[in-house]
């Protein structure tokens, strides 16, 4: 392997790990994706001893480790997840290695109400990844007064949605930024817990132009224990460019792939609802998108007029008569953000 000064210490360990594996030395491999990884947790087996260890500010760490016939390589990120990966002179003492090494790093998922768990999908340098993360949420009764009468009243429906509900397969919440759109999926996600996995998929505008990509997400993944394969819902947040009246000009194949994906081929055989969260208006939106027998629901979220907005604040000071978003009461109520009049008379309108 070639190094030059564009490569970094961590390309360096890349290539110490890999090297008695590709000169067949120690021609078994495992490798484990970790998450919620302890502080403390040593990620090493019984007799490993250190020999690099390469470090970014931003703390990225990357380690090698190398005992008696494997060689370990333990990457940690800042967000507390990590890869290990193993290679020894036999399948036996690789599974033993990073068995160990593995072994009580990551802390348990939280078991209580207000945390769910929530499935990530994004390209990386190596293919299509997913990890799991639990997400705080609240429930649906806690949480239905931040959304207006009419957008409440629609939502009550959809909470208790279940299989046998199940008619078109694309939810679509659209509305200005700021009224609770990613808050209503976490809701959602805890409302449909028992039985609907979640996903969101970090990089839509490359799900949608990479066929392998969506082939890995639309086959999807189902967790070792679980008794049965479940409905999946794949969150899909601001895409706006995918879904407006120009997106077959603009985004080529990506909304016929989208349109495949919720009643088309490519959805046939598995389960898949899929949600988009977009800030444009409904008119501006493709009519593929829309039209009847499409959607699970349509839901326009939006501000809350002055007397609901009143009310949820407990005043109607620095409320104007254009009523407020979700995300503005909340700053009003926490004290670092100017009055909605005051927003108006400088701007406008609240970007």
């Amino acid at each position: 392997m070639c190094l030059d000064d564009a490569d970094t210490p961590a390309d360096v360990i890349d290539a110490l790990a890999l090297s008695p594996f590709a000169t067949g030395a120690q021609p078994w491999s495992r490798t484990t994706d970790l998450d919620r990884v302890r502080a403390d947790a040593g990620l090493t087996a019984a007799g490993g001893r250190v020999v690099r260890v390469a470090q970014h500010g931003d703390g990225h760490e990357v380690r090698l480790i190398e005992g008696d016939g494997w060689t370990l390589r333990v990457v940690r990120r800042v967000n507390r997840s990590a890869t290990v990966t193993v290679t020894a002179v036999s399948e036996r003492l690789a599974g033993a290695v990073i068995d160990e090494a593995v072994k009580d790093a990551e802390e348990p998922v939280p078991e209580d109400a207000d945390h769910v768990e929530m499935g990530f999908w994004w390209m990386s340098s190596h293919g299509p990844r997913r990890t799991d993360k639990p997400i705080s949420t609240q429930e649906w009764a806690a949480v239905r007064g931040n959304y207006a009468h009419t957008a409440a009243t629609r939502l009550d429906g959809l909470m208790t949605v279940k299989p046998a509900d199940v008619s078109g397969r694309l939810l679509l919440l659209h509305g200005p930024p700021g009224t609770g759109k990613t808050t209503l999926l976490r809701t959602l996600a805890r409302e449909w817990a028992s039985w609907c996995q979640v996903d969101c998929v970090l990089d839509p505008e490359l799900l949608f132009g990479n066929p392998g990509y969506l082939m890995n997400v639309a086959v999807g993944y189902d967790e070792p224990d679980s008794e049965g394969r479940r409905w999946r819902l794949l969150v899909l947040e601001d895409c706006d460019e995918l879904i407006r009246a120009e997106a077959k000009q603009s985004t080529g194949q990506g909304l016929s792939r989208l349109l495949n994906l919720t009643d088309g081929l490519l959805g046939q055989g598995r389960d898949v609802l899929v949600a988009i969260t977009t800030n444009e208006d409904l008119n501006r939106l493709h009519p593929a998108v829309v039209r009847p027998g499409r959607c699970l629901a349509q839901i326009e979220v939006g501000r809350l007029d002055a007397e609901h907005a009143a009310r949820w604040l407990g005043t109607s000071s620095g409320i104007g008569p254009q009523g407020a978003t979700l995300a503005e009461l909340f700053a009003l109520r926490d004290g670092y953000g100017p009055s909605v009049t005051a927003q108006a008379t400088e701007t406008g309108l609240y970007l």
